[in-house]
């Protein structure tokens, strides 16, 4: 009888550590899988060449002073807001982008790698609308964004908790980035990311950062990322750049991200759309290099292609897909770490259509190589709305994701082959001791997909996805413990936002770049 006891308790420990909540962060993906290169050594180069030739005889408008000053002082031709740059010099700049970067988190056992074979989940930023927990698409709180990073804080396959998921609209224009800033460092001890409003706003953000890591910690140690989008085709405004010298001079990685709606601000084709993306982005990889020799940089974009029946943005198509495999190839050519985007839906809701753009948008970024995934949870109605149960859905799907680009096992290859002998034909391996010692690696097991008999389903309520991610979210907020931040590291924190906000007057037009 107390054998049985002791089995009984047993099975019920072993199923409260299956149905626990957990928490630890994976760690960053590994890419073992072979990439996704459709491109040709031929062909990397004929992209490579176009490119440089746009940047030879197009040019790119910086429309900023202090910049055009800096890139005439490099060598590169000024006419007006036009700059054009021999190849030479561009090449010369971009081989001092490091092509590795190690972000250092609060705590420092959720720092990660990115470049090379390394890469990181990033969730979702810039949504004006939420789709929360009880269905309803409306305006964002700063409380909505303080459970936003929670969640981003306890869900294991994100790296990062990003910076504005949402938009906290009950908090003055002028005002958001301190308070954003200071809810992805105080509900979580991951890395984050930085706002990049104006260029005052980072000044604002590096000031924290130093609080929060200490004075000297920044210049050698990235703990920040930014990012700097680039208005297609061909531009660089005063108000990205303005906040990407804040950054890169104190030596913060930067995503230098052309903003690509292909067929309206690129050609209406694949291949030249590529080409151009990849002449903007190089320009401001450059330019990262000529404000700091060394500064950590990020070859990004923002990637979409436009209906040429709506004019809207579209998600998941086939498009996107060979883009992204293109993309990673330059990147790589160029020995340099890249950002792309992730699970992008433009359904209305979190539904079929938001899961099929999702799903392909993820496997297209995995086999391309990125190695900053950034909107990796909750992005829906074309980045207008984060949905709440999309957000831990995706992060799962995330995980699943990982486990694919981690490639094949074969750690326990002759183990296996043992049970082969052990049981034989006719038997069966469900109680074999190789399978339970790895049952709970061996195969993938979603929590939030449900693969039961219908029978089953309907005994345990008949649940969608949708509804099991409501169920899913609310668990981990009632289950979140906000990590410890030094109470003096807190206060410094807040005395700091405190005196920003009588400085800044709360209105939108006074808050401009410098």
């Amino acid at each position: 009888m107390e054998t049985e006891a002791k089995r009984r308790r047993g099975r019920d420990t072993r199923r409260a550590s299956r149905t626990a909540v957990k928490m630890d962060m994976l760690p960053g993906l590994t890419h073992g899988l072979p990439y996704t290169e459709p491109l040709d050594e031929a062909q990397i180069h004929k992209i490579d060449h176009a490119s440089m030739a746009i940047l030879e005889e197009v040019g790119v408008d910086f429309r900023d002073p202090i910049a055009l000053e800096q890139w005439r002082a490099a060598g590169a031709e000024v006419d007006g807001q036009r700059v054009r740059f021999d190849r030479g010099l561009i090449r010369e700049l971009i081989a001092t982008v490091p092509a590795h970067i190690r972000l250092h988190a609060r705590d420092p056992e959720k720092s990660v790698d990115v470049g090379g074979r390394q890469a990181i989940f990033v969730p979702m930023t810039g949504a004006p609308y939420v789709h929360d927990l009880d269905g309803k698409r409306r305006w964002p709180t700063l409380s909505d964004l303080n459970d936003l990073h929670k969640l981003a804080h306890m869900l294991p396959a994100l790296h990062s908790t990003a910076h504005h998921i949402v938009e906290p609209m009950d908090l003055p224009v002028a005002h958001r980035h301190l308070h954003i800033t200071y809810s992805s460092m105080k509900h979580s001890d991951k890395t984050f990311m930085g706002m990049t409003t104006s260029g005052r706003n980072a000044e604002d953000v590096m000031a924290m950062c130093k609080i929060l890591f200490g004075e000297e910690y920044l210049q050698d140690h990235p703990v920040v990322t930014g990012n700097v989008n680039g208005n297609s085709p061909l531009v660089w405004d005063q108000t990205m750049l303005a906040a990407m010298r804040v950054f890169v001079a104190h030596r913060q990685p930067v995503l230098c991200s052309p903003f690509v709606l292909g067929g309206a601000n690129t050609p209406a084709s694949v291949v030249p759309s590529v080409a151009q993306l990849n002449a903007e982005a190089l320009s401001a990889l450059a330019y990262t290099q000529v404000l700091n020799k060394g500064a950590p940089a990020i070859y990004g974009h923002y990637l979409s292609t436009v209906s040429m029946r709506s004019g809207a943005p579209m998600a998941g198509t086939p498009e996107i897909s060979l883009m992204n495999f293109m993309i990673g190839q330059m990147a790589r050519f160029y020995r340099v770490p890249w950002r792309t985007s992730n699970t992008l839906g433009g359904a209305k809701v979190f539904d079929a259509q938001s899961g099929y753009e999702s799903a392909t948008t993820l496997m297209a970024v995995l086999l391309a190589g990125a190695n900053y995934i950034w909107h990796s949870a909750g992005w829906n109605e074309a980045g207008m709305h984060c949905s709440l149960p999309k957000f831990v859905v995706d992060a799962e799907q995330c995980a699943m994701g990982m486990r694919m680009a981690e490639g094949i096992r074969w750690d326990d290859f002759d183990a296996a082959l043992a049970a082969v002998r052990d049981v034989g034909p006719g038997g069966h391996y469900l109680g074999h001791a190789h399978t339970l010692a790895n049952f709970q690696r061996a195969f993938f097991m979603p929590e939030l997909f449900d693969n039961n008999a219908y029978e089953q389903w309907v005994a345990d309520g008949s649940l969608d996805v949708n509804q099991r991610g409501v169920q899913q979210a609310r668990r981990l907020l009632h289950d979140y413990q906000e990590p410890v931040l030094d109470p003096a590291v807190d206060e410094a924190l807040r005395d700091y936002m405190a005196r920003r906000e009588t400085e800044i007057p709360a209105v939108d037009a006074l808050n401009e770049a410098y």
